[in-house]
């Protein structure tokens, strides 16, 4: 663990760690407290009650944020033909073939955030799986990024569309937005993020499903929600 200097201390001293904050004033205290010399990305963490191991209680999906995550997200576009020339024009930040296997496996080139595959190149794709697949990059049809629609795909990325997955301890992590961002706008973001979420519930789950959800600000202390307002 490494150590926290002063101004954590302090940032903690504001947070009451028995409290169980509604979404309002978390957002209020996250960016209260995200304190550093940039713009901290407001994120929030979710415990579930899911056994990820159990394929038929995983979780993965996406969600189109309303006011956007503040980030600039840099677009792959895996496609051949015409599909190619329509990433291009919808704002695809790189696009190609095959030919990028190499630049990818061996020269370790990664400056992408969201990789899109039309379908039939998931044959290509799928020989960087072991690159991709522990960077959560891989493309995968349940996040909409394995689609003939590549237009769409890319608009909602860079509309500000996020993926969510549970990690190895069943956890999900998200960014909601940017300490800059309004209240309204975090709000808007957080409810949204929720919605899609409590629909993602598992049928096999048995018991309860959100075990607690965190927000914080990238350096700032984690703020515990009262996830019983959760629910609408």
């Amino acid at each position: 663990m490494k150590k926290r200097g002063k101004k954590y201390a302090e940032l903690v001293k504001q947070v009451d760690k028995a409290t169980l904050y509604e979404p309002a004033d978390a957002i209020d205290l996250a960016k209260k407290t995200a304190k550093a010399k940039f713009d901290e990305t407001i994120e929030v963490h979710i415990r579930t009650g899911c056994d990820g191991r159990h394929a038929e209680q995983q979780i993965r999906g996406a969600v189109v944020l309303p006011h956007g995550t503040g980030k600039t997200v840099r677009v792959l576009v895996f496609a051949k033909g015409v599909k190619l020339d329509e990433a291009q024009a919808a704002g695809a930040d790189f696009v190609g073939g095959e030919e990028l296997i190499p630049k990818i496996q061996n020269d370790g080139w990664l400056d992408f955030d969201v990789v899109v595959a039309t379908p039939d190149m998931m044959g290509v794709v799928g020989r960087l799986g072991r690159v991709l697949g522990p960077k959560g990059l891989m493309p995968n049809p349940k996040a909409g990024t394995v689609t003939m629609d590549v237009t769409k795909a890319i608009n909602d990325i860079k509309a500000g569309k996020i993926e969510y997955r549970l990690d190895k301890s069943n956890i999900i992590h998200v960014p909601i937005g940017k300490a800059s961002f309004t209240n309204e706008q975090l709000a808007d973001n957080f409810q949204s993020l929720m919605d899609a979420i409590l629909k993602a519930r598992p049928s096999a789950l048995k018991g309860q499903f959100i075990k607690s959800c965190v927000m914080a600000s990238t350096m700032g202390p984690g703020i515990r929600i009262n996830t019983a307002s959760l629910a609408r």
